[in-house]
């Protein structure tokens, strides 16, 4: 296997009032994975991403990306590498057109001209969003900003791209046209989501997040067909929804073979 995209060993941070968000956590993600993050509210799955481009920093165990440890001097870099697309769009669209919107990150970095001008067709053309470059982005569906804001992450060439509930909020149309255009990115994904079945649509691989450590990392199927682990992290399945009458057709393939962890095999 290669040396890991991401690479989180022994991360442990509390905040500034004492609670204690992240215990020991080991995270290891290869180039071109699409891992789920999962896990009940307050896991520290939150906590956990912030320390990927260091706007967190370890209280202990240590942060690379690429190789490149996340520390203050590399913060530039691993800040464009580690791309994240935030739940509420209109956090990151605040220029007066979507153009502007997705050449501010690569214009930061000193591109001009025309290989600025390539740069952002080419990551609108990746969410299939050139035809609206000159349209403000307020004008613009839900599902269509959240489409130009992943066009801002992907204008700065990131390794890895991490989506916080990129599922939430959208109508069924716009939810299958974001999987459709995930799938097609040849770029390394993280995705923290409570949307169990998007999750299994979209990413082979899933950990499982809980009380601050990390209680399963497996094939995303395994995880959400057992029972147990489900019950005692508290992730429910929607209503009528079962894993084990999905088409295993129809699943992605993994990279590699994962076995799953629980919780009852970690140190305590």
């Amino acid at each position: 296997m290669s040396t890991p995209v991401l690479d989180v060993r022994g991360l442990a941070y509390a905040y500034p009032d004492g609670h204690q968000a992240l215990y020991g956590v080991d995270l290891h993600v290869h180039r071109g994975e699409r891992v789920a993050l999962l896990g009940p509210n307050g896991a520290g799955k939150t906590t956990l991403v912030l320390h990927l481009n260091g706007v967190l920093t370890a209280g202990a165990g240590s942060v690379t990306v690429g190789g490149l440890p996340v520390e203050k001097r590399h913060l530039a870099e691993v800040r464009r590498r580690v791309g994240i697309v935030f739940q509420d769009p209109d956090d990151q669209l605040f220029m007066g057109s979507v153009r502007d919107d997705v050449a501010f990150g690569p214009a930061n970095l000193g591109l001009r001209g025309a290989e600025l001008d390539a740069r952002v067709r080419r990551a609108l053309d990746q969410v299939g969003m050139t035809e609206h470059l000159d349209r403000p982005p307020h004008h613009l569906s839900f599902g269509q900003r959240r489409r130009v804001a992943v066009a801002t992450v992907l204008a700065m060439e990131p390794d890895v791209l991490v989506l916080d509930e990129p599922s939430s909020n959208l109508d069924p149309a716009s939810r299958r046209e974001l999987a459709d255009i995930l799938r097609a990115l040849d770029v390394t994904v993280l995705m923290v989501t409570h949307d169990l079945p998007y999750a299994l649509e979209l990413c082979p691989r899933s950990v499982v997040l809980a009380e601050g450590q990390v209680v399963a990392d497996g094939a995303t199927y395994d995880v959400l067909t057992d029972d147990a682990l489900m019950r005692a992290h508290r992730l429910e399945l929607p209503f009528g929804f079962d894993p084990r009458t999905v088409d295993p057709a129809l699943l992605p393939t993994a990279r590699a073979a994962q076995p799953v962890v629980d919780s009852d095999s970690l140190p305590r």
